[in-house]
């Protein structure tokens, strides 16, 4: 099945809350799932659009990343939240989603890619590992316990 790639739009964000409330039900109670729709709000796509993605296919959202490039750090940029369907993943569709990010950020003369997760989400760690990132502990101070991961774009 092919796949399309566009930008974000903040039309998007009902559909993207949706996925990852059902998306992310194999891992989470139901209110977990919800709580963690909350951390796209619909104003991450209406500021970030030009650096957020979504992918659709025949069966609708494929897939999607929310990044942005940083204000205060003129080299660096983020990637906040990055999703794949269920049935999709394994397939090299989260590493298009990152590549076309990197192409974004180098566009933009950016040199380093950020993002965090759980110390305790070693899939997804391992995923930026592959591709990459290096993986720092939780810094002093940190009110939540966050694996730091950053990649330098060649």
């Amino acid at each position: 099945m092919s796949t399309e790639f566009r930008r974000a739009s903040p039309a998007d964000h009902p559909k993207i809350s949706e996925a990852i409330q059902t998306w992310w039900r194999d891992s989470r109670t139901p209110e977990q799932a919800r709580e963690l729709s909350l951390m796209i709000p619909k104003v991450f796509l209406e500021h970030f659009s030009s650096t957020s993605t979504i992918v659709t296919d025949g069966n609708g959202l494929a897939g999607f990343l929310v990044g942005f490039l940083s204000q205060d750090h003129a080299d660096a940029a983020y990637i906040h939240f990055v999703g794949v369907r269920p049935d999709l993943r394994g397939h090299g569709l989260a590493r298009k989603l990152y590549e076309d990010f990197f192409d974004t950020v180098r566009a933009a003369d950016r040199t380093v890619v950020r993002a965090v997760t759980s110390p305790r989400n070693t899939n997804s760690i391992a995923f930026h590992r592959h591709l990459g990132f290096e993986v720092r502990d939780p810094e002093e101070g940190d009110i939540e316990q966050l694996a730091r991961m950053a990649r330098t774009l060649g």
